[in-house]
């Protein structure tokens, strides 16, 4: 039903049918990159789909949908849609059709990164230092947050993480290791890129893990749409909208972000439609700039503020 929305508000936009595109598929567990991404199942050494979202992209040609398995392990990739090729065409948008499958940024922390720092409290020092995420056992990990001018550390209790100075801190329970704990941290910079493109949707899709953002509309993403997804567990936002970008978000859900969940700026125009966005670790909407709707009413200046 949502992509059905999405292609009727298109047509009213065109005046016309659309122009049927092809499909391409992508299998994590099944899926070869030689293959062609024609196919949902294999068929000979070509034919068949690839096994990466990267690889599906660079296939795709304007006004195609690409259809990602949900295998149940995540696909572990960082994407960009650009230009014209990842662009919809005669009234009929670019898909991206999740079917519930994660893309993660996430990795495990290496063992030997682990310094002690004091007391039962370890460290360490990530590739990226500005954002991050800690993930224990596949979830994000309890962060307080350290004040920059206080000079000192927060208090952390057992299981609980903070950033400072670009080092993850994180204090273990009694007679306990860091590497006794299945801890992760956001690796890869954003899950999806989005510049210069327009009436692209993506949609069904879990996005978490990400050092920055988990979507970012970098600039010039015209018309395009973000529909069902959750974004979640990402460094600094989990939607991020920017420039002269131009966004739908409808039926998302997103929380467990680090600094905002839904973060506007330039001359972006953001519209927030029957969406769900937590305020449990970051504010639900930060405006640095740019025009904000929720729910068809105009966000203020103020609002944004509290």
């Amino acid at each position: 039903m949502r992509l059905a929305s999405c292609l009727a508000i298109l047509l009213l936009v065109g005046g016309s049918q659309p122009t049927p595109g092809a499909d391409l598929f992508v299998d994590n567990a099944l899926g070869d990159d030689v293959r062609d991404g024609r196919t949902s199942m294999t068929a000979g050494r070509f034919s068949g789909p690839v096994h990466s979202l990267t690889r599906g992209l660079a296939l795709a040609q304007p006004g195609d949908r690409i259809v990602m398995s949900n295998t149940g392990e995540p696909y572990r990739e960082s994407v960009t849609l650009f230009g014209g090729r990842n662009s919809g065409r005669d009234s009929r948008p670019f898909v991206i059709e999740g079917n519930g499958a994660t893309l993660d940024g996430s990795l495990p922390v290496p063992p030997k990164a682990w310094e002690h720092f004091a007391g039962e409290v370890f460290r360490f020092r990530p590739e990226r230092l500005a954002f991050g995420q800690l993930f224990l056992d596949g979830r994000p990990a309890v962060r307080r947050y350290h004040a920059a001018n206080s000079g000192r550390l927060p208090q952390l209790d057992p299981r609980e993480w903070c950033l400072a100075g670009g080092w993850m801190y994180f204090r273990v329970e009694p007679d306990q290791l860091p590497v006794q704990y299945p801890l992760s941290y956001a690796a890869l910079t954003v899950g999806i890129t989005l510049y210069e493109v327009h009436d692209a949707v993506v949609q069904d899709l879990v996005v978490q893990g990400f050092q920055l953002d988990g979507v970012n509309a970098h600039d010039s993403a015209r018309d395009c749409a973000l529909v069902g997804l959750v974004a979640r567990g990402n460094g600094r936002a989990g939607i991020a909208v920017g420039g002269a970008s131009s966004v739908r978000l409808e039926s998302c859900l997103v929380g467990d972000n680090g600094d905002a969940q839904v973060l506007t700026d330039g001359v972006s125009v953001t519209s927030i439609e029957d969406c769900k966005l937590l305020a449990n670790t970051a504010p639900p909407i930060v405006r640095r700039a740019g025009r904000i709707f929720v729910d068809g009413r105009a966000f203020t200046t103020e609002e944004a503020a509290k």
